[in-house]
């Protein structure tokens, strides 16, 4: 009897589904993604569009497979910016409505009158949402799997993969909607307040990068830092030894420079500056190790959006695959002429350049899979929490 009632409100939710334009044109859309996205491939001599091509030293069959390719583009554009952004928008405009609608039009009195808890009649309307999101990502991730399949000679069942995580993270923003519709019962009100909290979210999660980047950077310079005070202590070692042999006195203790802590550095000013830019890089590393961990604590709380979706690049792409595509020169070594003019000090990583953009998505990269989606999911799980508890009780 359960299972037949619930059967028998998701098959209205498809009926519904079915009967309104936006479902048909996000799904048209999508299916248009996609194959603009199969127009594009790479060859021997760089990308191509359609017949034509556009020589690219970087992005070419010789150094990146076409399936490669192809997954790339599929786990970092078409499932972060058209899934997540574009059609996000379009299921959140064509599903905020389900609660206020419900509880206004006088659909609820006849659907009380029959014999379901209120409980379980929430979370299948709920339910009835989600069905709008996985519907289309599985249509979306269908036509990615035949277009790589086809282009990239390559048949990858990991691309629906995509249906969970996007489904999980439009969980999210869809728990917060649907309490929001109950309190407001404004469908507008629900897409406004929704759009802000995903925005805040947004600003979180740049916030973060931002951070973690300044972390990466003060690492480096730290250990830059450590590598060169290395090779003037043993500059300093030999230029001491020069001057006994000569028989030329040592500077005595009263006659160091300022903020000189040892004889080596008495002797070579490089060294003592060397020390100093170590005390300066570590001071401040350890200032954004320490503002990183507020931020972090703040995501713990809250829904990790974009780096649910990250999930799927981490998924289909191991970092072999995701160094076909860095930049050259993606390392820990100063660069050539990474000298202040004039100072003679090393000027410090910045963020931006490659060694701190591969650190700094190294770092977020090794956060823990359950910390993203478990915490995440507890958040929408109290948010739906407290909905269902105002459905149960709320005199409609």
């Amino acid at each position: 009897m359960i299972l037949t009632q619930t059967t028998a409100f998701l098959v209205d939710a498809y009926r519904e589904l079915n009967a309104r334009k936006m479902f048909w044109i996000t799904l048209g859309l999508s299916l248009l993604v996609v194959a603009i996205m199969g127009c594009f491939g790479v060859n021997d001599k760089g990308l191509t569009f359609l017949g034509w091509t556009f020589n690219n030293d970087i992005l070419n069959a010789r150094l990146i497979p076409p399936e490669k390719f192809y997954i790339f583009v599929f786990a970092n554009l078409g499932v972060p910016i058209w899934l997540t952004w574009a059609a996000t928008v379009l299921a959140l405009i064509s599903t905020a409505s389900i609660f206020p609608d419900f509880i206004q039009g006088g659909a609820i009195e006849l659907t009380l009158c029959r014999p379901i808890g209120r409980v379980r009649l929430f979370f299948t309307k709920f339910a009835c949402g989600l069905l709008f999101v996985a519907l289309q990502v599985f249509v979306f991730s269908l036509a990615c799997f035949i277009v790589i399949g086809i282009r990239g000679k390559s048949w990858v069942p990991d691309l629906f993969l995509a249906v969970p995580i996007v489904l999980l993270f439009f969980t999210y923003l869809f728990s917060f909607c649907v309490l929001v519709g109950l309190v407001t019962r404004s469908t507008l009100a629900s897409i406004l307040f929704t759009c802000l909290f995903w925005l805040a979210l947004f600003v979180l999660n740049t916030t973060d990068g931002i951070f973690v980047s300044q972390r990466a950077a003060k690492e480096i310079a730290v250990e830059r830092a450590e590598r060169t005070i290395e090779v003037r202590t043993r500059g300093a070692e030999r230029m001491r030894q020069r001057l006994i042999d000569a028989g030329q006195p040592l500077p005595a203790k009263d006659a160091w420079p300022e903020g000189a802590q040892s004889e080596l550095e008495a002797i070579s000013l490089p060294l003592l500056n060397a020390r100093k830019e170590l005390a300066e890089a570590s001071e401040s590393r350890d200032n954004w190790v320490k503002y990183s961990g507020w931020v972090f604590l703040a995501k713990t709380v809250l829904p990790k959006t974009s780096e649910t979706i990250a999930l799927l690049d981490r998924a289909i792409l191991t970092d072999k695959d995701r160094e076909l595509f860095s930049p050259p020169g993606a390392d820990d070594e100063p660069a050539p002429g990474d000298e202040e003019a004039g100072s003679g000090r090393r000027r410090g990583p910045q963020m931006g350049d490659p060694a701190v953009t591969r650190r700094a998505e190294k770092i977020i990269r090794q956060r823990s899979q359950w910390w993203i989606t478990g915490t995440s999911a507890a958040f929408a799980g109290v948010l739906l929490a407290i909905g269902a508890w105002i459905f149960a009780r709320r005199d409609f």
